[in-house]
């Protein structure tokens, strides 16, 4: 899925819910940080960690916010642009261009799951990781993302023509046999699932629902057919019977010494 303004501002928006600042509290709290590190923020959007992970690392360490968004980076630079210790790559997961055994550890939220050879960009993140280093990563799965509420045919053909906005719709399930193979150790997964029954400004609901009817709309539906499903949702919301499901999973792990 491309990040153009209107995608990249709706994802700003999910990012800033309940949802984004509870998933960010978790990765804080499992990454390992320490006052000197440099940090790779692998597909770093709008920058929403990148402060906390300056602030974690201190003065005398750097964080690198990486994205191959011209838009997001745009974004992460203006609300980043007190810390002197962030530094910007637009560049792929897959060629970071760092020196080997350059960073202390790696974070990763939602990005490597839209990465279609992931292995490839798996492989970067372990070589420009020190032995030892920490990785930590949150994708979702999608198999288990789901808005309830619109009528079943109309809701399953909106759920089946978004699965083509993301190459691998299990990542998760895949990651530490991927993991292991490259040399990681201590992988460990953690459900950050959580069910919205509301559709307000403060909900990654309204945010996801949005971004599902443009993508489908802009790959064959009908715009009556979308406008219908949205409608749909509304009404179910008023009448108590709304819901919104989505099912990341954190994982982390260390590289073997």
């Amino acid at each position: 899925m491309e990040f153009d303004k209107d995608v990249g501002r709706l994802q700003r928006l999910m990012a800033a819910s309940i949802a984004g600042i509870n998933r960010r509290q978790a990765i804080l709290e499992t990454l390992s940080i320490n006052s000197g590190d440099r940090i790779i923020d692998v597909g770093c959007g709008a920058g929403q960690l990148l402060g906390h992970l300056a602030k974690a690392v201190g003065e005398n360490g750097e964080v690198i916010g990486l994205d191959p968004s011209v838009d997001q980076l745009a974004q992460a630079k203006s609300s980043c642009s007190d810390f002197s210790n962030i530094t910007f790559l637009e560049k792929g997961a897959d060629e970071t261009g760092l020196p080997d055994n350059s960073c202390d550890a790696a974070k990763s939220t939602q990005a490597l799951e839209y990465i279609p050879d992931v292995d490839a960009a798996l492989t970067e993140i372990t070589r420009v990781l020190k032995p030892g280093g920490s990785l930590v990563n949150v994708s979702i799965l999608w198999d288990h993302f789901r808005f309830h509420g619109a009528d079943t045919r109309l809701n399953d053909e909106i759920h089946e023509v978004f699965r083509a906005h993301c190459s691998h719709q299990m990542l998760p399930m895949e990651l530490s046999g991927k993991l292991q193979k490259l040399g990681f150790r201590d992988i460990k997964d953690k459900s950050l699932a959580f069910v919205i029954t509301r559709r307000d400004h403060n909900s990654p609901a309204l945010y996801t629902e949005n971004v599902m009817a443009n993508f489908a709309i802009n790959n064959g539906m009908s715009e009556k057919d979308v406008t219908s499903w949205r409608s749909q949702l509304a009404i179910a919301e008023k009448q108590g019977r709304f819901g919104f499901a989505s099912f990341p999973v954190l994982t982390s792990a260390h590289l073997a010494g």
